[in-house]
């Protein structure tokens, strides 16, 4: 799975894992995260999701990064802003009041450039990528991140039935990413077999990472 492939998809417009609303196990389970107003919420490949909108209406500062320029400017010409854009080293920022999104490869991204998270929320990117990127994504996000607490929604379905993206994730391999540095909580389950045209049984499964000590 290379950058190639999704600049490929947004230039297709074959976006089809994009929701046009916000995530509904994000709005149930946000709360969870024990979040105040101003905090800063990291949305690794965010692509133009809804869930930032919403995010910022709830008064919290949203930071992203997102492989396709595609998916960033069609971002701000939906929310009606016009950003700065800036250079660092090889990602292109995008800024405005409250809202951070770079653009470029998700693994040029450092933690100086980041800066301080207090929270992690997933919903596009593990699921995104193939069994040999996962261990990495997961090593890095944790490394950049200072193991934030972190909401993670996946799928879960019979992969022998259904290529990905997006893949399935199921809790054994979730553990083995993640049960070094946070506890696990599976937090809710709903049927999402609709979004994949019933090809097959998909749960979209919401979990709570919290930092091991805390």
């Amino acid at each position: 799975m290379e950058e190639q492939f999704w600049h490929q998809r947004w230039q297709d417009r074959n976006i089809g894992f994009h929701e046009g609303k916000p995530n509904t196990l994000l709005v149930r389970q946000l709360e969870r995260l024990n979040l105040t107003t101003g905090d800063r919420i990291f949305l690794p490949l965010c692509g133009k999701t809804q869930d930032i909108a919403y995010l910022l209406s709830l008064g919290f500062h949203v930071v992203g990064i997102e492989f396709s320029a595609i998916a960033v400017d069609e971002l701000f010409l939906e929310l009606d802003i016009k950003p700065t854009i800036t250079q660092h080293a090889d990602l292109s920022l995008y800024q405005v009041a409250k809202l951070d999104i770079y653009v470029g490869d998700f693994f040029a991204l450092q933690k100086n450039m980041l800066g301080h998270v207090d929270a992690v929320y997933d919903r596009a990117a593990l699921v995104a990528l193939p069994l040999d990127m996962r261990k990495q994504y997961t090593a890095q996000l944790v490394q950049i991140s200072s193991a934030a607490p972190q909401l993670l929604i996946v799928f879960a379905y019979d992969q022998t039935a259904m290529n990905g993206p997006p893949f399935s994730l199921v809790e054994d391999e979730i553990m083995q990413h993640y049960a070094e540095h946070y506890t696990l909580e599976l937090l809710e389950h709903c049927d999402a077999s609709a979004l994949f045209n019933k090809r097959v049984q998909v749960s979209e499964n919401a979990w709570l990472l919290q930092a091991l000590g805390q």
